[in-house]
């Protein structure tokens, strides 16, 4: 009999294929052949070119990659100016600055608890929040999307060392989290409060500095929040920000801080040019948040359904995951590139068309985006 260890695979790609849940890459072409409204790029600028010319300084002087983890020979002056200036912008005493933002969450989760401790999640949490959790050891309770009285009952329950953690902007339906009343909870609880900022920083707070100081929380002594380099400043990489003990203690003990090969110098100098360029024309914000609003409120006239964005993700809800993919084609094949959400990625297993507000966009390509949806959607 022969071993074919792998045959298994077979049978889960016929199920995937039967659910209409396959997934393809699809390599872009290095100049934009559509209308993006797909891609996290906030304030548009990924090809902004101070942002592109930062890079290519920072590759030419500090050379092609890291050459090691941060500890040993990956850490540059371009991570120790980004992570002052990220603190700064954001209201915080410091920070640090990890390969990625995926890398950033499970670098908090697992350092800040453990055997013996409480993680509260909201079910709508990232999934690289889902992992950190996982990876923690902790116990985790899973709650109720943005039920604040839900985390309470849970942290009550539990006498030990606590964190609560959420996404400040959800990125399915683009919702926000009721930030105030989780710090209050975590405050009377003695609980950690720890928000993935991901979505929130450059489009919330003045002149973009994210949920937190829109909230009024930055800063504050039991708070830490997660970013992504890779959204709102178009470069790639994440960070914690935190009291300085908090930080200080992540570079001891965690794993994918200590173990992983630093961020490229390029993408360093990229997303500190898009720092400061964003501290230079801090209106980006607002305008993002404008664009979003605009989509939302057109679209949702014409008859589809979607939810408030809080942010600068829209969600627009498909029939079917057949249908969402279809949908997605179709205006791609009309020249706009959009997002498409299914199962496993969205946990109450509704597929969406996920459209992404860009601060750069024009009236006139709001207006096409949105035509094109509408006459590409699907029968309900």
């Amino acid at each position: 009999m022969s071993f074919a260890p792998f045959d298994w695979i077979d049978d889960e790609a016929r199920r995937r294929a039967d659910a209409g849940l396959v997934r393809t890459l699809r390599p872009r072409p290095a100049e934009p052949e559509l209308l993006d409204l797909a891609s996290n790029d906030y304030l548009g600028l990924t090809r902004h070119p101070e942002v592109t010319a930062a890079a290519a300084e920072a590759a030419h002087r500090w050379g092609a990659g890291a050459t090691g983890s941060r500890l040993v020979t990956g850490s540059t002056a371009l991570h120790a100016d980004l992570e002052r200036e990220l603190a700064e912008f954001c209201g915080f005493e410091a920070a640090l600055v990890l390969s990625s933002g995926y890398t950033a969450n499970l670098a908090a989760l697992t350092a800040l608890t453990g055997r013996g401790s409480l993680i509260v999640s909201d079910a709508g949490n990232h999934a690289s929040i889902v992992d950190g959790c996982r990876l923690s050891r902790a116990e985790t309770a899973v709650v109720p999307h943005t039920d604040p009285e839900a985390v309470a009952k849970e942290l009550r329950a539990h006498s030990g060392r606590a964190l609560a953690v959420t996404d400040s902007v959800f990125s399915v339906d683009g919702d926000a989290a009721p930030l105030p009343e989780l710090a209050d909870v975590c405050r009377t609880e003695g609980a950690a409060l720890l928000v993935d900022d991901a979505h929130g920083l450059g489009v919330l707070g003045e002149g973009g500095r994210g949920a937190l100081a829109a909230a009024g929380l930055a800063g504050g002594d039991g708070i830490v929040t997660t970013l992504t380099l890779s959204k709102s400043l178009g470069s790639q990489g994440g960070a914690v920000l935190g009291p300085a003990r908090v930080i200080d203690h992540l570079v001891n003990a965690a794993r994918t801080f200590i173990f992983d090969t630093g961020l490229a110098p390029a993408t360093t100098g990229a997303a500190l040019a898009s720092l400061r360029l964003l501290r230079r024309e801090p209106a980006r914000a607002g305008r993002a948040r404008t664009v979003a609003t605009a989509l939302y409120e057109r679209l949702t006239a014409a008859g589809l359904t979607a939810v408030r964005p809080d942010a600068a993700v829209v969600s627009v809800r498909a029939p079917s995951p057949d249908a969402a993919v279809r949908w997605a084609a179709d205006c791609r094949a009309a020249g706009i590139a959009v997002g498409c959400f299914r199962p496993p990625s969205v946990p109450d297993g509704i597929s969406r068309l996920r459209l992404t507000a860009r601060a750069d966009l024009t009236e006139a390509q709001i207006a096409t985006a949105v035509a094109t949806v509408l006459r590409t959607a699907p029968p309900a």
